[in-house]
């Protein structure tokens, strides 16, 4: 009998699964070519550099355009201040769970310090790494959030097609108007979001003529208490944008070196770059060095920002052909992606301020 009931509860999950999985293919956007879509949002909209939110007021001749992956980071500093607060105000002689969590996460990174390096640089070195750490995985994981890609304000169709056409003029393609796929909003105002369900509302524009005011003309106006335009998203994750990545490379190698010359003295860390008394072979040796050097900039520079932004784009896709499931198993991918990604960059930040700190004589022991 238990057997049965077992075989039972099986066939039972076997039917949920299929039955749920047939309801996402119909609500997504394979289903929205047949009358489906009811579960759908249309692609987020996606590119490159970061989103202009708005634009503040600093000077009579300057404006600070305040992006949307700033508010993100914004947004994982104050959740980190938070975090911060509310170890410091559970610190007890028996830990807490909180408490358990952070002290595990500080001696980790400072026994992989100290077997790298002596403790006395370990615990120079360890406020670097960790904040970087910290503050990657944070962004990281923030960026997975509901809402990061999908709230945000409405700009307008007409904006839309301007900022399109200068794209196009940019890259020195030829501009359609084809090219912009808006959406129709319910409401008048300028915050709009993604609902469930939203792909229908999706609008392609198949007149390809390249005279604008035939397109303005030919265009049907949306129905009243509607508007038609892209979605700006207030949040993206801080770490898809390359200005992030980049200036967390520039403080990590600024301070790497920063380590460098003060424990080893100017010229003894000067001397691995610029090496007249080895001869040629030296002298060539630093300058390769030195090249490797900014390399490292670039390279922490795009590895965090090609995986993340990657797995960002990974989500998008997938929760646009499988709204209900196509995203779970991705998630999980996208928290261990973070996680590793966050660890790559601290370590390596670690070994390359170990490296630095050694002199030419000690590197061998």
């Amino acid at each position: 009998m238990s057997v049965v009931f077992r075989n039972t509860k099986l066939i039972l999950v076997i039917i949920i699964s299929i039955t749920v999985f047939i309801i996402s293919i119909l609500g997504g956007a394979l289903g929205n070519q047949f009358g489906g879509g009811f579960l759908g949002a249309p692609l987020a909209h996606i590119q490159i550099s970061a989103e202009t939110v708005t634009k503040i007021k600093i000077t009579d001749g300057y404006k600070y355009a305040l992006t949307n992956t700033v508010i993100a980071t914004w947004l994982s500093i104050f959740v980190l201040l938070l975090l911060s607060l509310f170890v410091k105000k559970s610190i007890s002689d028996v830990p807490g769970r909180l408490q358990s969590i952070a002290e595990i996460i500080v001696e980790f990174f400072l026994n992989l310090a100290e077997s790298m390096t002596s403790p006395e640089k370990a615990r120079k070195f360890l406020p670097l790494v960790l904040t970087i750490f910290l503050f990657v995985l944070t962004s990281n994981w923030l960026g997975i959030l509901p809402g990061f890609g999908t709230i945000g304000k409405i700009e307008s169709r007409e904006d839309a097609i301007h900022h399109a056409q200068d794209l196009a003029e940019i890259q020195g393609k030829k501009f359609h108007e084809s090219d912009v796929h808006t959406i129709i909003f319910d409401g008048e105002g300028s915050f709009g979001l993604l609902p469930i369900g939203s792909i229908r509302n999706v609008k392609d524009h198949d007149d390809h003529s390249s005279d604008h005011k035939s397109d303005e003309h030919k265009h049907k106006a949306v129905e009243k208490g509607k508007q038609e335009g892209l979605l700006i998203p207030y949040f993206r994750s801080a770490n898809t944008d390359l200005n992030t990545t980049l200036a967390i490379a520039i403080v990590a190698m600024v301070l790497v070196h920063f380590w460098g010359f003060s424990i080893l003295g100017f010229g003894s860390h000067l001397s691995k770059f610029i090496n007249f008394k080895s001869g040629p072979v030296g002298f060539f040796v630093g300058i390769l060095e030195g090249i490797s050097e900014f390399a490292r900039i670039i390279s922490f520079t795009f590895r965090l920002f090609g995986n993340i932004f990657a797995g960002e784009v990974l989500l998008f896709a997938m929760a646009f052909l499988l709204p209900l499931i196509g995203i779970i198993p991705f998630l999980g991918l996208e928290l261990f992606v973070g996680l590793i990604q966050a660890l790559i960059f601290s370590v390596l930040t670690l070994v390359f301020a170990s490296m630095a700190t050694v002199s030419h004589g000690d590197e061998g022991h």
